[in-house]
């Protein structure tokens, strides 16, 4: 199944967000997964101020990150960024099971 990632990094630094998407990367590598891309979509203005872990952001370093990967690596890639500290946001979205549905999605 084809999933997207879309995570809020603290706009710290790039190298944090690195190491985010190289965790998360490898997690989804190690447990048989494929990493179809990797976007870096840079600073971003956050919808509305976000308190977590103690601190306010009002802008996140966001980036998407599309793979292949059964259920199981799903969730335990949704645990790992949950357990970060350096996470503002995340989300994982299912994109399409069926390959009529893949290519569609990578085409876009």
């Amino acid at each position: 199944m084809l999933y997207e990632l879309v995570a809020c990094v603290r706009p710290n630094s790039l190298h944090e967000v690195r190491e985010i998407a190289k965790t998360a990367g490898m997690s989804i590598l190690n447990r048989g997964g494929v990493i179809r891309s990797i976007q870096n979509w840079d600073k971003q203005l956050l919808p509305k101020r976000v308190r977590k872990h103690q601190a306010y952001y009002d802008h996140g370093h966001y980036f998407l990150m599309r793979f292949d990967a059964n259920g199981s690596t799903q969730a335990e890639v949704q645990r790992i960024m949950g357990l970060d500290p350096r996470m503002v946001r995340f989300s994982v979205v299912k994109v399409g099971s069926k390959l009529e549905e893949i290519a569609r999605a990578a085409a876009v």
